[in-house]
């Protein structure tokens, strides 16, 4: 009977329902508040599911490495309360065999309940991605306690900017690969909302990428904080794109320094940077702000999807756990064309990037590097992560300046 009647309240039915009776309310806050979820109806189905599998054969993601035909089989019929499909999930990682860069998910959760429903192939989807973690036996630690953080200055000959950032996504709403209109709506209204209430340093404005005005636009994108339609393939192919612009926008504070995205790649992106090496101040906004915004979250009866294996839940498995990335733009001319260089950050559980994001290149020697790990670790733990490591490679970078030879670190250990 309680199961039956949170599919009731779950469905987007339910929602738009309670958004027309006032889903701000701390009433319809706890209606929306899911304890458990069960799979959904069964998907009408013309042709076996063997006809229906998908080719994988030149595939290189970690949903075509885990996707066999019996699991297939298993869930393709299933659906999450909200009506989304098994189909609908892997469809990035069908058209997207591979990355020249990273090896992708290949798959995206269209709710909270896409992490239940499709668990036999989620589950060793996240383990391989994570570094080992298991989401039926471990759980996922959180700690914003930024006093912890050690040696949070790194050397500005070499870092150009720092940045930390992850997504929070609003309990009862679907996530962008599939909501409705109406829900990318309500995730701006309730959001949008709350980030009035931010006060002091935090205080700032929301800009609406329907209502900006040329100038505001313009300025946006000069400072390097408007986003913009996506163009990836790993997002367009999700649904993400769908309806766009509509009820997106960008909010900063009046310095320019705390900044939160509003229905891109999940229902809100937070962010906090600045030029320079100073990743401690970075990281300190960051925890400040993020607890603020969800203090303000819950006062207007809403809350944030998270569990305790799998942390803060959000679109991509990837971003499961902390959703957490911390990152420089570094100049590293000599390391990077080391041989070596790769070597040293899979040790380091670090990642690099071109410094325009995931799809692009490097700019001559300056990288993005940032933390491989998002789940099983604390906030803490992983900026803590790459404070070591990017003074381990500026090291490295001065030791080849001077014509000494560098080693590569062991393998980081949890």
């Amino acid at each position: 009977m309680a199961n039956n009647f949170a599919r009731m309240l779950s469905s987007k039915r339910n929602v738009r329902i309670l958004s027309l009776i006032g889903a701000g309310s701390l009433t319809a806050g706890f209606l929306l508040n899911r304890e458990r979820v069960t799979a959904g109806a069964q998907a009408r189905r013309v042709y076996p599911a063997s006809a229906e599998y998908p080719d994988l054969r030149k595939h290189n993601n970690c949903m075509a490495s885990h996707l066999t035909p019996a699991i297939y089989a298993k869930l393709v019929d299933k659906t999450t309360p909200n009506g989304y499909s098994l189909d609908q999930a892997i469809q990035t990682g069908v058209d997207n065999p591979g990355h020249p860069f990273i090896k992708t998910v290949g798959m995206v959760a269209g709710d909270e309940e896409s992490y239940e429903v499709f668990a036999d192939l989620l589950d060793p989807v996240i383990k391989e991605r994570h570094n080992g973690y298991d989401p039926q036996i471990m759980t996922h630690p959180t700690d914003l306690d930024s006093s912890k953080l050690t040696s949070g200055n790194f050397d500005e000959r070499y870092v150009l900017s720092s940045r930390v950032r992850t997504g929070r996504s609003i309990r009862g709403l679907s996530l962008p690969p599939a909501c409705t209109r109406a829900e990318r709506r309500e995730v701006e209204r309730v959001v949008v909302d709350a980030l009035a209430g931010l006060k002091g340093d935090l205080a700032g404005t929301y800009y609406s990428l329907t209502h900006m005005t040329d100038q505001e636009q313009q300025q946006l994108i000069d400072d390097h904080f408007l986003f913009d339609k996506p163009v990836s393939p790993l997002l367009t192919c999700s649904g993400m794109a769908r309806d766009w612009p509509d009820a997106r926008g960008i909010w900063h504070n009046n310095t320019k320094t705390f900044l939160i995205w509003i229905n891109e790649e999940d229902h809100t992106r937070v962010i906090s940077m600045e030029k320079g090496g100073n990743m401690k101040r970075v990281f300190d906004r960051f925890c400040t702000g993020l607890k603020e915004v969800e203090r303000l979250i819950q006062e207007k009866g809403w809350e944030f999807m998270w569990n305790e294996r799998l942390g803060y839940i959000l679109t991509c498995p990837s971003n499961l756990g902390t959703g957490l990335r911390a990152g420089v733009h570094v100049n590293l001319p000599k390391l990077s064309k080391d041989p070596r260089f790769a070597k040293i950050l899979d040790n380091l559980r670090l990642q690099k990037r071109g410094t325009g994001g995931v799809d692009t290149a490097a700019v001559g020697s300056t990288f993005d590097i940032s933390n491989l790990d998002r789940l099983g670790q604390s906030e803490v733990q992983l900026v803590q992560t790459v404070v070591d490591g990017v003074n381990y490679l500026i090291d490295c970078e001065k030791k080849l300046e001077k014509g000494q030879d560098i080693k590569i670190p062991p393998p980081f250990k949890k």
